[in-house]
């Protein structure tokens, strides 16, 4: 492709500008996007790496499940649903990348 853009009278500005990252924007954009729900996640990793001196959302939300000082299971239950909802959201924006990099594909 950077030979047909050369051919064309274009430069390496306009081959990244105008080809590439239009191909690869929607896979780099899912990649980010899944790693992101994936560290969003992860509980036991944060609780290993931070204990309970950081009031991450799961770290948060295993305390007040497992019953904390200030136990208040609503409040875990809240949390999760938001949770649900935010991992909701990047899967649907994940689906969009996906189907937008699979028109590259075919």
């Amino acid at each position: 492709m950077a030979e047909a853009c050369e051919n064309l009278g274009g430069t390496g500005y306009h081959y990244w500008r105008y080809v590439a990252l239009p191909i690869l924007l929607p896979t780099l954009l899912g990649t980010a996007i899944l790693l992101f729900g994936n560290a969003f996640g992860a509980y036991a990793t944060a609780y290993a790496f931070t204990g309970s001196f950081l009031n991450l959302v799961t770290i948060v939300i295993g305390a007040q499940i497992q019953g904390d000082v200030l136990y208040n299971p609503g409040l875990g239950n809240a949390m999760a649903f938001g949770m649900i909802i935010i991992m909701s959201v990047i899967m649907l924006i994940y689906a969009r990348l996906q189907r937008l990099s699979a028109r590259w594909v075919r």
